[in-house]
């Protein structure tokens, strides 16, 4: 029988299905509990050593010789310090230890209580990674604990190998042995692309799509990529649905989350493979019905010492070495469908069938959502405006990058843009959006059209205070007098304190700002005055950098956004 301590069962569960076979065992009370999991486990082999000193050198000697990670398991406290000196040799000797130690539940740690540190941190720059496994509480918490063990396994490996910390906090009763088995945990495959088809992690991935009856290809920020990149990109979303936002580079835009919001919980619409590039998507709505659909999840990254996990369902990571390589790896594996629809077998018809009817229900749905967006025409609002420089753009035969601030303006940009979107969504703050496109216009010989919000712009004025900007950078202020995107927050609006704490409300405006930077100004408050100020603004030449500063109504805008969305939800 095995612990009850859920940790710990997810611990043991994962270390095996991840290699290991040999655990160094050292004495004490609090690890009992690990070191009982391990000694049930028929796939591991507990090797006992009293000294943790000696352990750790044990271990990283069976590790050289098996060629497979190996744990040492530790008690609380200064036991894990004796590790120190085998986990620094095994760091320089790229050998993949795996350092599990036992801890106290952290509301204990400095509270006088026996055998406590502050263990997490403890080995500092000498361990490829550190994780503190929660106690969990909840299915989050459950799934977290899991992604900790994944990340901590597959750093032990990455790069050449070396060792990791894995931190388990244990709270009393310790002794409670009645599980009968281990649960069935989701292992997450690190990979190294290769570029045969019928080999490794291609072939791997070609099964995988030719075997699922509803693939999608979903794509999170990326940097504009070239011509060829995206021509390959396009000819994917010739047989599989492929979905982004404007913040992609690779594909063009759909309307994501208007088509889900349409569709709503529909098991028909969610995939069952998804194929993930890039980093975030802007839509909460679209990660919502991303990760309910729980699908089977390849990432395809260029930067394999990250592990992110956006859909909560992450099995598969292959690390690229740009966007290329996704791009063919991609193309490979959507042409196996090809190979699925010649094969005479009934199974084999009926994954085609299936695979065709997914592809045509999104096809459908996306098209009437880009119907319904079309023909929906918002009061004067932000959204208005937003709208009118999207359709201006069109027409503008010169080269405009476009830069859109966060919270509101980014996800008026997901409605509306057609091309590329700049945007800061690595952390996705207000913070900084006008100051990375007045940087972006120095370099750049086009024009650089930014739209910010009032919080954000009054925020980062200080970008317009800088002698180098010229006259390519042209600004769109949306100024309705405090921060938008919390009047959509639902329930918000019964607090006393949500105008002036929360969504800072005020009474400014840009006109001395400009003045004192010398950046031409210009205001609108209506429809007209709006579109004459976004035409000048696109095609006035002028040596200094121009502002339209447009004020709207905070409830205007949210009826216009209400009314847009209202859209989608009838039949």
């Amino acid at each position: 029988m095995f612990g009850n301590k859920e940790n710990i069962n997810i611990l043991t569960a994962l270390l095996i299905a991840h290699g290991v076979k040999d655990v160094v065992v050292c004495p004490g009370s609090r690890n009992a509990p690990i070191v009982h999991n391990m000694n049930e486990c028929g796939e591991v082999k507990c090797h006992p050593v009293t000294d943790e000193r000696s352990a750790g050198f044990y271990a990283m000697g069976l590790s050289q010789a098996t060629g497979h990670p190996v744990v040492v398991c530790v008690t609380s406290g200064t036991a894990l310090l004796n590790l120190a000196p085998a986990v620094a040799e095994a760091y320089f000797q790229h050998v993949p230890v795996v350092v599990v130690s036992a801890d106290r539940p952290s509301a204990w740690i400095g509270q006088l209580d026996g055998q406590t540190l502050q263990q997490p941190g403890a080995f500092g720059c000498f361990v490829r990674k550190t994780v503190n496994l929660p106690e969990p509480q909840d299915d989050t918490e459950r799934w977290y604990c899991n992604r900790l063990v994944n990340e901590a396994m597959i750093a032990a490996g990455y790069g050449g190998g070396g060792p990791v910390h894995i931190n388990v906090p244990i709270s009393e009763p310790l002794f409670v042995f009645d599980r009968p088995e281990l649960p069935n945990e989701r292992v997450i495959s690190f990979h190294k692309p290769d570029y045969y088809p019928g080999y490794g992690v291609l072939a791997q991935l070609n099964a995988a799509v030719s075997n699922s009856t509803r693939p999608m290809v979903v794509i999170g920020k990326t940097v504009l990529a070239d011509a060829g990149v995206r021509k390959v990109f396009s000819d994917v979303a010739e047989r599989i649905t492929v979905i982004g936002e404007p913040l992609n580079g690779l594909c063009s835009p759909v309307l994501f989350d208007e088509t889900i919001r349409r569709v709503g919980n529909n098991p028909e619409y969610m995939p069952d493979l998804v194929i993930y590039i890039g980093d975030t998507i802007v839509s909460k709505c679209a990660r919502k019905f991303l990760r309910e659909a729980k699908a089977d999840t390849w990432m395809l990254t260029v930067d394999g010492s990250c592990m992110p996990d956006p859909l909560m369902s992450l099995t598969h990571m292959v690390e690229c070495h740009n966007l290329g390589v996704m791009a063919d790896i991609l193309s490979i594996a959507s042409k196996a469908m090809d190979c699925t629809a010649d094969e005479d077998n009934d199974n084999l018809v009926d994954i085609v069938t299936d695979r065709s009817r997914f592809r045509e229900l999104w096809s459908d749905a996306l098209a009437h959502a880009a119907e319904c967006a079309a023909g929906y025409v918002p009061r004067y609002s932000q959204m208005a405006a937003v709208k009118y420089l999207e359709e201006q753009l069109e027409d503008i035969d010169r080269d405009v990058y476009v830069h859109y601030a966060n919270s509101s303006a980014v996800r008026l940009a997901n409605i509306y843009a057609s091309h590329y979107v700049y945007c800061n969504r690595g952390v996705n703050g207000i913070e900084g959006s006008l100051s990375t496109a007045a940087g972006f216009s120095v370099a750049v010989a086009g024009f650089v059209v930014c739209v910010i919000g009032d919080l954000s712009f009054f925020y980062d004025q200080n970008a317009l205070w800088n002698s180098n900007i010229g006259g390519n950078l042209r600004i769109i202020l949306l100024n309705n007098h405090g921060g938008g995107i919390f009047h959509r927050l639902v329930g918000l609006d019964s607090s006393p304190v949500a105008g002036n704490f929360i969504a800072a409300s005020h009474g400014t405006d840009a006109r001395g700002i400009c003045t004192q930077n010398d950046i031409g100004y210009m205001k609108a408050d209506d429809m007209d005055e709006m579109r004459i100020g976004i035409v000048t603004l696109l095609t006035r030449e002028t040596g200094r950098p121009m502002l339209l500063e447009v004020f709207t109504d905070s409830d205007d805008d949210k009826k216009a956004l209400d009314g847009y969305y209202s859209c989608f939800m009838e039949e």
